[in-house]
């Protein structure tokens, strides 16, 4: 076995990551610099080891703003995937409307606010045991026998690469072993959830090990749909990972690894919040159109959890691939080899209108991605005055997608002007015009064939230079290049199936075909100085430039200002450039008992990338553009304290200013979209009727997703009995976040209101037997995940609200 592997299971067996982990509740942020590699015989109680820098090396001496979560932690507190990470990682974000539409964001960056786009990539890396997953859709897969979590803060973008201009997630699983075991765990709670796990691993020969994992989870929904008599958000998973370890000589490893993952909720709805009123005309705004066509919501409560959606609902998704990790110990150096080949099949359905009646019978857009990567890395021992790690990445990706998007017998008369009739009113002006003739939109078909190609290679390095005692420089460079291109072509079709269209209907639906191309070389650099005032006590100040690879259109283009064609200067849009600062300190005391890291960050960029709609209804899911200039800063601690075998607490907390400084040509807020757009003076926000400016300044507003304030906090506490070793515990974790907009503009109407979320869990446990019971969201706090507009500016708001209250018992047996 290599160095660096026999290395990295020494500390996590000195540092109890195989077993329960109270010490690892808070591993911390932050941080500072001796990169000696750590000797696995000085590792005390509560060191705990990351390989967030390509090497194995205790947290607490690592210059970056970063947070562990262990494996058995995961397990007590439910956090199965990483939305139920976010409750634990205060500057974390995790938003979806569905798996494809999700964006992992770290200090409010990383992602676009909004409807995945194809052409452009996430600024949140993802990688899984060194292997980068390239679509945020294929992160959304329960965790299987998961070792730890690092949360990475900040750019990462030297080691990580150009994707993580706001930070990293690396999960790594736990290895293969030469010494038999297994685990079985199987949790039941309301809702008739249930979920089993398994893992069994030893040595097949004395120099080959595996280790096979599985985990299964169905829940009941959680929403009822009154239309269809059947539970929404349910939840049906299947996940299988194997490992195979082979020690091929003392000095050369190899692991093959293999996974597959299908998923086929019905989910993720959105339905009735709130009605705002728009600049639309009165008679064409949500109130007056329901009433047209005498309906009303099962409940205008959305937490009676009750809906009427009458098209079908599906996120099934199936997520696999290999990987082979190899190896090479050479002594005073060791050289690695990450080859890996993965796919992601997405198949949704969709009610893309919110309401039950068929205005949008179908939007939906399965897609499959295939990815191959391969990295070359070499790392010295950290022995030395000079230490290094250089590499080199090469990633292909493939994504085609078939779009479709099918109007129904509502559609004519709720998207189209029926005149000037009394509010309320079924009938029209002109009996003759389009809205009065459901023929007109009913069934008008919009196919939509995408496919995108991603090429990049990235050549990199990372210097730590022990300029004195207790004092580092590291600097970094990565020279990265990148060659995006891809084809958008849509057909549309009547009912009747001709590709003659007249106005209404292609202003409703617009034929488009482009094909962009993007392609540009970058450097991206960063340097750290450290010191360590003590043993336990280390500082850090850190300069990052990075970017994020510009990224081409692929979701159809809004129409040029005379709204006769497609505007081709919105086909590409430009690299995010990224400028970051970073301070932080790393502090144990107590005898390493209690920790407290801080970590203060300012960053800035460029030609941020954000998803706009400029309100054509032709541009149904939105399209990318470059705001001027953001800024996010803040500050952040992570704090555990031990004082006791008996009791561990936990306080950690992130504040995040998150603001456009300068974004001119931003999309309005529904309160002041849908009326006449006039290049002069608008009218008053949320009256029907109204004149709509073309554009909106909403330079120094909030970005949407971020609340100022994020806390999370808990602890367990036990009591032996029995006089044999078994304990009885009690746990909580708790969270909150302050209000924040669920709106890439901020609206009135969409912003989210802060919430708290409290988890107990209680329990007894004896070496390898632990039964708990547990309750989620305990004092059923009422609370959305996302708020969203209805298209074509109707004031309708719809929602997706979290969990209710659950609870169950979990039971767990290790052999």
């Amino acid at each position: 076995m290599s160095t660096t592997l026999s290395l990295l299971l020494a500390l996590q067996a000195a540092s109890g990551t195989t077993a329960p982990e109270p010490e690892q509740l808070a591993a911390p942020a932050g941080q500072a610099a001796s990169e000696a590699q750590p000797d696995a015989a000085s590792a005390a109680p509560g060191d705990i080891v990351v390989t967030a820098r390509r090497r194995v090396e205790r947290v607490q001496e690592v210059p970056i703003a970063m947070s562990v979560i262990g494996g058995a932690e995961i397990e007590k507190t439910g956090a199965f995937n990483v939305n139920r990470l976010q409750q634990q990682q205060p500057s974390l974000q995790f938003y979806s409307s569905n798996p494809r539409n999700s964006a992992i964001n770290i200090r409010g960056l990383g992602a676009p606010f909004g409807l995945t786009n194809d052409g452009i990539e996430q600024g949140v890396g993802f990688y899984v045991d060194g292997v980068y997953i390239g679509r945020v859709g294929a992160s959304t897969f329960d965790f299987v026998d998961v070792a730890q979590v690092e949360v990475l803060r900040g750019p990462q973008g030297t080691l990580y690469g150009k994707n993580t201009t706001a930070g990293a997630l690396n999960i790594t699983t736990r290895p293969p072993s030469f010494s038999p075991e297994a685990k079985a765990e199987l949790s039941v709670g309301n809702y008739n959830f249930v979920q089993a796990k398994a893992s069994v691993s030893g040595p097949i020969t004395d120099n080959v090990a595996i280790r096979l994992s599985t985990s299964a989870t169905t829940r009941k929904g959680t929403i009822y749909n009154v239309r269809t008599d059947e539970y929404l958000h349910r939840q049906r998973n299947f996940g299988v990972r194997g490992q195979l370890l082979w020690k091929a000589t003392d000095t050369l490893d190899l692991t093959l690894f293999g996974d597959f993952n299908v998923q086929s909720p019905d989910c993720c709805v959105q339905y009735y919040a709130r009605v705002g009123t728009t600049q639309r005309a009165a008679n064409r705004q949500y109130n007056a159109l329901a009433a047209a066509f005498g309906y009303t919501p099962p409940s205008t409560n959305p937490f009676d959890r009750v809906t009427d959606l009458d098209a079908s609902i599906n996120s099934r998704q199936e997520i696999g691939g290999a990987s082979l990790v190899a190896n090479l110990d050479l002594g005073a150096a060791t050289l690695t080899s990450v080859s890996s080949w993965r796919y992601w099949d997405w198949q949704p359905q969709n009610d893309r209108d919110f309401i039950g009646l068929p205005i949008t019978t179908v939007s939906q857009n399965p897609s499959q991605q295939k990815q191959v990567s391969q990295e070359l890395r070499l790392a010295s021992d950290g022995k030395n005055t000079l230490d290094y790690t250089v590499g080199a990445f090469y990633f292909h990706q493939t994504i085609n997608t078939q779009g479709s998007q099918v109007q129904g017998s509502a559609a004519s008369r709720y998207l189209l002007n029926p005149g000037n009739v009394p509010v309320g009113s079924s009938g029209c002006a002109t009996p003759t015009a389009n809205a009065c003739n459901p023929a007109v939109l009913d069934g008008l078909t919009s196919t939509n064939t995408i496919s995108f190609d991603n090429t990049s290679f990235a050549v990199f390095g990372k210097l730590n230079w022990a300029v004195a005692e207790g004092f580092h420089i590291q600097p970094g460079l990565r020279l990265n290049y990148d060659k995006k291109s891809g084809s958008y072509v849509s057909v549309v079709r009547t009912g009747s199936g001709s590709t003659t269209l007249n106005a209404d209907q292609a202003a409703t639906l617009a034929p488009q075909s482009y094909a962009p191309e993007f392609s540009a070389w970058n450097v991206s650099g960063d340097i750290t100085a450290s010191y360590d005032f003590t043993r336990d006590v280390h500082g850090y100040a850190t300069y990052a430039k990075s970017f994020k690879s510009g990224g081409i259109n692929l979701s159809g283009l809004p129409l040029n200002a005379a709204g006769t064609a497609v505007d081709l200067t919105t086909q590409t849009v430009k690299p995010e450039k990224v400028d970051a600062y970073e301070i932080g300190l790393k502090t144990q005391f107590l005898d390493r008992r209690a920790t407290l890291n801080l970590a203060a960050f300012w960053t800035e960029i460029a030609d941020y990338q954000a998803t706009v709609n400029n309100g054509q209804l032709t541009v149904i899911r939105g399209y990318l553009a470059n705001a001027g200039k953001v800024r996010s800063r803040g500050f952040e601690f992570d704090s555990s304290f031990r004082p006791s075998k008996r009791l561990n607490l936990y306080f950690n907390g992130a504040y995040t200013d998150a603001t456009y400084q300068r974004f001119t040509n931003a999309p309005c807020p529904p309160e002041l979209s849908g009326g006449t757009v006039t290049t002069g003076t608008p009218g008053p926000a949320g009256v029907a009727g109204g004149l709509s400016p073309v554009v909106c300044d909403i330079s120094g507003q909030r970005l949407p997703g971020i609340s100022k304030w994020s806390l999370s906090a808990g602890g367990e506490y036990n009591i032996p009995v029995g006089g044999s070793g078994g304990e009885v515990y009690l746990g909580y974790d708790g969270n909150y976040r302050s209000r924040f907009s669920s709106n890439p503009s901020p609206s009135a109407y969409t912003w989210i209101e802060g919430y708290s979320l409290s988890n107990f869990r209680a329990g007894y446990r004896k070496d390898d037997f632990n039964v708990f019971g547990w309750v989620r969201n305990a004092f059923n706090q009422n609370y959305f995940e996302l708020l969203s507009t209805q298209s074509g500016s109707t004031g309708l708001i719809v929602g997706q609200p979290g969990d209710p209250r659950t609870y169950g018992l979990t039971v767990s047996k290790s052999f």
